[in-house]
């Protein structure tokens, strides 16, 4: 293993093949809460990419250019957790390049406790999601992908506070307005393995949206800002398209994001 949290963070991130990602995010997580790791290291030979270590397939397509899915069937079914895999492996890359990124900010340690846990779940779960698919007959690969869900990282690299602005608080309490109703409908479907899953997300989801709004309320309190108008500015400077309702006001509010941070950008998202 590397020597450094930082060195092993790249490596996921560099990383081509997925089994990888999620072998090596387990390991690296281990090693760091066992105090074997320390957080930055003088140097290491594998720089962080511009853009995350892929496998051959899917085939990464513009979003204008991604068929359109089938809700319906066992077809549908495959099609909605291949994207979930895809968004999850995404998510394991973001977390990971979040901590190598800005391992030299001035951050508590208990800052990168909470990020590596958060990396490690997200590994969990892309494994979760592809367990799953091969259980239905398929893989992770067998259906084309979205290529835009890395814009997000490339427009918040040179800042923490808009990362934290941007995954946790848009990207991630996303999907606390949306996993109940999947689950819902999975249910109805007959399907409580992937059921069960979603579940599981969901609730390591409320952790995500907590330390993102946690650590960003601590940074905003450090650089003197208001957290609301603040939230306001970075996502209409770093996010493309519209926060759109209907929101899961509850889960929302009990992760620390209150109505006021994203309320009046729903119209005004750009």
């Amino acid at each position: 293993m590397a020597e450094s949290l930082t060195g092993l963070a790249r490596r996921i991130v560099a990383a081509p093949d997925p089994a990888d990602k999620v072998a090596l995010s387990g390991e690296t997580g281990t090693a760091w809460f066992a105090r074997r790791l320390d957080r930055s290291a003088p140097r290491t030979d594998v720089p962080l990419p511009l853009r995350p270590g892929r496998p051959e397939k899917p085939e990464l397509r513009h979003p204008r250019d991604m068929p359109k899915r089938t809700s319906h069937g066992l077809r549908g079914r495959i099609a909605m957790i291949h994207a979930l895999a895809h968004i999850e492996l995404n998510a394991i890359d973001l977390t990971w390049d979040l901590i190598a990124r800005f391992n030299d900010t001035a951050m508590p340690r208990s800052f990168f406790d909470d990020f590596v846990r958060i990396g490690m779940e997200e590994a969990k779960h892309f494994g979760l999601l592809r367990q799953r698919l091969r259980d239905l007959g398929a893989d992770y690969g067998a259906l084309p992908a979205h290529d835009g869900l890395w814009q997000a990282a490339d427009a918040t690299k040179d800042s923490l506070i808009a990362r934290l602005a941007i995954i946790p608080l848009v990207l991630e309490a996303r999907g606390l307005d949306i996993t109940p109703s999947m689950i819902e409908r999975t249910e109805d479907a007959g399907d409580g393995a992937t059921a069960d899953i979603l579940k599981i997300i969901y609730c390591d989801e409320k952790g995500h949206v907590a330390a993102g709004a946690k650590w960003f309320r601590f940074l905003c309190d450090r650089e003197k800002l208001e957290p609301e108008p603040t939230f306001h500015a970075l996502v209409r400077k770093h996010f493309r398209g519209a926060l759109k309702p209907p929101f899961n006001a509850a889960a929302r509010a009990a992760a620390g994001l209150t109505p006021g941070f994203y309320k009046p950008l729903v119209a005004t998202a750009g």
